[in-house]
């Protein structure tokens, strides 16, 4: 709901529980004027106004704007930057208009003296309490403007003394680590400059007061933005106590030339706020995800569980094997069969092939048609990796098209892993990937794509371009892989795509909306990826979130971890296997099989359900999370011990989110226990030795 109070010219977004304000001040600038917990009336809304006066200050950090133009005294991060035609770089914007249409708000905002317009979006998610924002800016005039910086906007937090920042950082393989600090007086910038999301950081925030929000209680503002090329989120805190939050577009290395009638659109930015911990905003937001961003055509539909070739095969691949690991998979209960890297050109290793995607006849002599048809034999959907925004020097590709990757002329090209990455900037290069993959898609009944990015990016350049528009490619790039993956998914709409980049180099907001699950990490040891879930989840769904079972001896740590304790945390998001099944047993075979069949009892409360984080495996030799139908009528409690000593006593655990009146049967227990007793008393679970875990299940009965 949007409501207006035209005489003190405020309007303000509400949510079910919060509320988003927003107040035109004496000066002419949009301003922002409360968010937090929704007020019984209007009249109850401030209307905007500076701060306090202060004799070196004209503004910029006493008047909160929501778009804050680089111009006058200002001096506080902008959300927009340009430069015009005759080399001004003063930008003046100043309040035109509004509109507002069921539950979105558009303001209009133009520069004095120029024909440069910005128009501002806003949207209500009001079940999730979020709020959608993003900006256009337009050229009106004859001339190009240059766009320096253009942020999506600002948001700003009450005016507190301190604040907590919590976020996520991480490299390969240890992404979305969770990282807390409070923030100094100062400016701290969260950013990627890769050309990707990053595994280093994550365009995701929450902040809290004074550092004493829990997972259930106290305020938390939070935050996300949607881009996967470069991006950064700004946090300005001063000695006057504001808080700004900025969010867009990175501008190292920017800048877009706005041809005239032309227009550049900035990410969304979601914000939210809640007076009930993390959890719950980590809830609010998985459940945008699921019901608002994730692609529609496959958004209701529960994940299969899968099997990927990789660590069985490499890049040795060939019909006979695969048949004979997707025989195996499919006795186990195994619904989707993907095959990874090395099916296609002269690929025996990662230094030749990449681009040239076409059936290796050596490997597949009848191509892939009697692989495919003997997998949906099996019962099985089929699945293939691919990674075609990349190419090896070594392929038909590079030595037909050189100048089809970013370089620059007088400088070498730089390989990693031996690939240079093809220039999304260029519609020729669009063309022949969409081209690629549609050809696949078209010519065999594939279900399921993984698409990889396993490096970033060096020496953008993109020499054939006016020298004016070099430095979009930063831009330019995400917008491709976003418009190839939406034309696949308007003719191949059933297709699953999963956003694969070394791992969980490119998660985002942004991908979400045309991939629909993300690879975590390629650290697939079970007891490490307690830790990269966790922290994934305070920021995403568990139904995108792809994770494996591998080796008992895991290659990376050489930990040696029960097959249960890996199935237990593949199971906690969308289970896959990925070990050489060949090397299994007769009895792993059959614990695999057991389990894959309570996963598929249970994986609708995991995909479709409410996630509370009981135990954090950061803070406690027991690691705890639950899953919470969304009628309540059923749930599941994951546990796992790491470790114990001197006979202590574990800790019980205080389950969440169930109906404090209603009567449970929790699994192991056997009296019944209302759904209060069970959140204020807890449970106890009888985990022994190192590296132990179990499921508990949890059923109404009355």
């Amino acid at each position: 709901m949007i409501r207006h109070d035209a005489l003190r010219n405020i309007w303000v977004l509400e949510g079910d529980h919060i509320s988003y304000a927003l107040g035109l001040s004496e000066q002419g600038t949009l301003n922002h004027i409360y968010f937090g917990e929704k007020l019984p009336r209007l009249s109850d809304y401030p209307a905007a106004a500076k701060i306090s006066e202060y004799p070196y200050t004209l503004g910029s950090e006493l008047n909160e704007e929501e778009y804050m133009g680089w111009g006058k005294a200002k001096f506080t991060e902008p959300s927009l930057k340009v430069t015009f035609h005759d080399y001004v770089r003063d930008l003046h914007l100043t309040f035109v208009d509004f509109e507002i249409s069921e539950n979105r708000l558009l303001f209009i905002l133009k520069d004095s003296h120029y024909p440069l317009e910005v128009r501002l979006y806003y949207k209500v998610i009001a079940d999730c309490d979020l709020i959608e924002r993003y900006a256009e800016i337009i050229n009106l005039g004859e001339t190009n403007i240059c766009l320096e910086q253009a942020l999506t906007g600002s948001m700003y937090l009450p005016r507190e003394r301190d604040y907590r920042l919590t976020y996520l950082s991480g490299k390969w393989p240890a992404e979305t680590q969770l990282d807390r600090v409070m923030l100094p007086d100062t400016k701290v910038v969260l950013e990627s400059r890769r050309g990707t999301t990053s595994h280093y950081a994550n365009p995701f925030f929450m902040l809290d007061q004074g550092g004493k929000a829990d997972e259930i209680q106290g305020e938390v503002f939070f935050g996300a933005l949607a881009f996967s090329g470069n991006w950064k989120m700004v946090f300005e805190k001063d000695k006057f106590n504001m808080l700004k939050v900025s969010a867009g577009v990175n501008d190292f290395d920017f800048s877009w030339n706005l041809k005239p009638k032309e227009s550049f659109h900035a990410p969304k930015y979601i914000v939210g706020y809640v007076n009930s911990g993390f959890g719950e905003a980590s809830r609010n937001l998985h459940k945008y995800q699921r019901n608002y961003v994730l692609p529609e055509e496959n958004r209701g539909k529960l994940r299969k569980v899968l099997y990927n070739s990789w660590e069985a095969t490499s890049f040795d691949v060939n019909e006979e094997q695969q048949i004979k690991l997707a025989e195996i998979a499919s006795k186990m209960g195994v619904e989707l069969f993907v095959m990874d890297d090395g099916w296609f050109g002269a690929r025996n290793s990662d230094q030749a092939g990449l681009g040239d995607w076409v059936v290796n006849s050596d490997k597949f002599p009848n191509g892939l048609h009697g692989l495919i048809r003997k997998v949906n034999d099996l019962g099985m959907a089929f699945g293939l990796w691919i990674e075609p925004e990349m190419v090896n020097p070594d392929s038909d590709l590079y030595r037909s098209h050189p100048d089809w990757v970013y370089h620059f002329p007088t400088r070498e090209r730089t390989p990693i892993r031996n690939q240079l990455v093809l220039n999304l900037a260029r519609a020729d290069v669009r063309e022949f990937i969409y081209n690629a993959i549609d050809r696949l898609l078209s010519e065999h009944p594939i279900a399921f794509i993984k698409w990889d990015m396993n490096r970033n990016f060096s020496e953008p350049g993109y020499p054939s371009a006016p020298t004016e528009e070099q430095r979009e490619i930063w831009v330019r790039h995400a917008q491709g892989v976003y418009e190839i993956a939406e034309k696949l998914k308007r003719k191949h709409p059933n297709v699953i795509l999963q956003s694969c980049s070394g791992g969980g180099g490119r998660v985002d907001m942004g991908i979400l909306q045309y991939f629909d699950q993300v690879w975590t990490s390629d650290n697939t040891d079970a007891f490490d990826r307690l830790r990269i879930q966790e922290g994934f989840s305070y920021a995403y769904c568990s139904k995108i979130m792809e994770s494996w079972v591998t080796d008992e001896f895991n290659w990376l740590n050489r930990r040696k971890l029960t097959l249960a304790y890996r199935f237990h945390c593949a199971m906690m998001g969308n289970l896959g296997i990925g070990d050489n099944l060949l090397k299994w047993s007769d009895d792993e075979n059959q614990e695999a099989k057991e389990l894959i069949h309570l996963y598929k009892e249970i994986r609708s409360i995991i995909q479709h359900g409410h996630q509370y984080r009981l135990l954090s495996v950061r803070e406690s030799k027991l690691a705890s999370v639950m899953y919470v139908s969304e009628s309540r009528d059923e749930a599941v409690v994951f546990a796992f011990l790491h470790s114990n000593n001197f006979a202590d006593e574990l800790p019980r655990i205080r389950l969440q989110g169930l109906d404090a009146q209603s009567v449970y049967h929790v699994e192991g227990i056997e009296r019944p226990l209302s759904g209060k007793a069970l959140m204020k008393i807890g449970i106890k679970v009888d985990l022994k030795g190192d590296f132990q875990s179990t499921i508990l299940r949890i059923r109404k009965v009355v």
